[in-house]
């Protein structure tokens, strides 16, 4: 969610060394990731949050302050999507935002690793409460604890009814469009002829609420990813720690294009709407 925009024009000017975006990006995708990703934990493992909009909390609250810790260091994209944005609008090298994607992955994969290590008993707690067996059918309902399905186990379920309820299309569309919105409003917040943006100290509050609004819309159809190393680097460490196939493909194989394709193709749909209104009003 890159804050850069709230700096000078020469730190604008100037890309991050590679050491400042391998720190900034591993550390600040760790945090969202842990705070993120955690809440869910607690909430489907130990029942600590109660209903969808206290988890959506607990992430703005992750986000802002991965934002706040290492905006500094790389500007604090901890989004492939963010990323991807920032390399096709705004002349960032192909280079250096590959080194933000992999370090992102890193951190959001580093996360899900000390998570699991924290919540690993209450995690098989909660499968044999549920008559779950790891990587067999249904345990897609102890897997969202890590990756995301659709629509949201959690909410409808887990068989092939629950399935009729958002379709493949739909939850790409869901994704999309999430995400879509969110790179627009990171544009937005970030922009320095946008007089109505917040004070830089308020910025990254603002957009860890504008994750949770969009959560609170988009978690029941889809868990709402908005962010592809969010979703693959715990999904990869479910995939390695039984869930196998339910992770990876996943039990509709759905993954790819609705975590990985759809945030992306939003997000540039977002960023680059709001450069041209930006470009217009100017």
């Amino acid at each position: 969610m890159t804050v850069n925009n709230t700096h000078s024009e020469a730190e604008l000017k100037a890309e991050p060394t590679i050491l400042q975006a391998i720190s900034g990006e591993v550390f600040g995708t760790f945090i969202l990731v842990f705070f993120g990703v955690g809440s869910v934990q607690a909430a489907v493992a130990t029942g600590a949050q109660s209903g969808l909009w206290q988890v959506a909390v607990v992430w703005a609250i992750g986000i802002s302050l991965a934002i706040y810790a290492t905006a500094a260091y790389s500007g604090a994209h901890i989004n492939p999507a963010i990323t991807l944005v920032a390399i096709v609008y705004d002349k960032m090298s192909i280079s250096l935002g590959i080194v933000y994607i992999l370090s992102q992955f890193v951190g959001a994969i580093i996360a899900a690793l000390v998570l699991y290590g924290m919540f690993a008993e209450a995690i098989i707690e909660f499968e044999r409460e549920h008559g779950l067996l790891r990587g067999g059918p249904g345990s897609e309902l102890s897997g969202m604890m890590f990756g995301e399905y659709f629509p949201n186990p959690a909410v409808f379920g887990t068989d092939e009814t629950a399935w009729r309820v958002v379709s493949k299309s739909r939850a790409f569309f869901a994704e999309m469009v999430g995400t879509a919105v969110l790179a627009f409003m990171v544009g937005t917040l970030t922009n320095e002829k946008n007089m109505a943006r917040p004070p830089a100290a308020f910025t990254a509050v603002i957009i860890g609420l504008t994750v949770a609004a969009i959560i609170s819309i988009v978690a029941p159809l889809t868990q709402a990813g908005l962010n592809p190393a969010r979703d693959f680097g715990p999904r990869l460490v479910s995939y390695f720690l039984g869930w196998g196939e339910i992770a990876i493909p996943g039990p509709r194989s759905g993954w790819w294009s609705v975590y990985i394709v759809a945030p992306c193709v939003g997000a540039l749909l977002g960023g680059g709407l709001q450069r041209m209104l930006v470009r217009i009003a100017t």
